[in-house]
């Protein structure tokens, strides 16, 4: 599998509306493999410490992946036990398929979350043209979660998801096994999100910035979808679902990846302003 397959090409990156954005950032290019992969992992770093930001922290639970520029075949995760808050790049673990630890590229704690590992090698395995995977049991994700049903087309931001995310209803537990890691990523298909009935969310993108921002809308869009649904009900109707027609035009735009990567790298900005960290590298 060629890194060509999982970034975003120029003609990847145009939208009808490319006039508009004819001055937008791009994603940045690298002097070397070895540049983009210190990149990734800095960039993988951040997503985690952004998840704590916005609360998406659950004790041990959840994990982002990100495929490995140089080793197309591994890809990058948390270990198990570090806080979101406290991830570094050097924390980070590079995995094969199989579950194994390459321990000269990881950081010193190779402790493996076996349930992040199962899901995001059946997800990336599924998926070559993802390049980042994010799971996380987000509060109102949960919450949602609990009633087995896909978002409506309610408001702009949710639109991003029409016909492009999936209801996982097969909750079994702990996810422990193959068989279940490979019914989820089946249940993904080629959909950018999945709402795992009694678990959390997962999204996937082709930049980290895309497969971080849809998670973090799609969190977004299932509560907008309860207090929506509790209004309606408590004034006696119905929430008004957008025709499919404009949804459909409306969700090739918002729910692009070119979309998903420009929400992603404004948040990742703000977020950089904040720590006053920022890549030294790239162009």
């Amino acid at each position: 599998m060629s890194n060509q397959q999982t970034r975003i090409t120029d003609a990847e990156f145009d939208v009808q509306s490319a006039s508009s954005l004819e001055h937008a950032p791009r994603p940045p290019s690298f002097a070397s493999k070895e540049e983009e992969r210190e990149w990734v992992k800095f960039r993988l770093a951040q997503s985690f410490r952004l998840f704590a930001k916005w609360g998406y922290d659950e004790g041990l639970a959840g994990h982002i992946t990100v495929r490995d520029p140089i080793k197309p075949e591994c890809f990058w995760v948390n270990p198990w036990g570090p806080h979101f808050a406290t991830i570094q790049p050097s924390d980070l673990l590079l995995v094969d398929h199989h579950g194994s630890v390459l321990a000269a590229e990881s950081g010193p704690n190779h402790f493996l979350n076996k349930a992040a590992y199962l899901i995001h090698a059946a997800i990336h395995a599924a998926r070559p043209d993802a390049l980042c995977a994010a799971h996380s049991h987000s509060i109102h994700g949960k919450a949602y979660g609990t009633l087995g049903l896909p978002l409506d087309p309610i408001t702009q931001d949710s639109l991003a998801f029409f016909e492009d995310h999936v209801v996982f209803k097969q909750y079994e537990g702990v996810v422990g096994a193959e068989k279940e890691a490979a019914s989820i990523a089946q249940a993904l298909g080629g959909n950018k999100a999945a709402i795992l009935q009694n678990h959390g969310i997962v999204t996937v993108g082709r930049s980290i910035e895309s497969a971080v921002h849809f998670f973090h809308s799609m969190e977004r869009s299932c509560r907008v979808q309860m207090l929506a649904d509790a209004a309606a009900a408590a004034r006696g109707v119905s929430t008004q679902k957008i025709p499919a027609t404009e949804a459909r035009s409306s969700a090739a735009l918002v729910g692009s990846e070119r979309a998903g990567w420009l929400n992603g790298y404004v948040e990742f900005g703000r977020f950089e302003a904040e720590e006053g960290v920022k890549f030294k590298g790239g162009k």
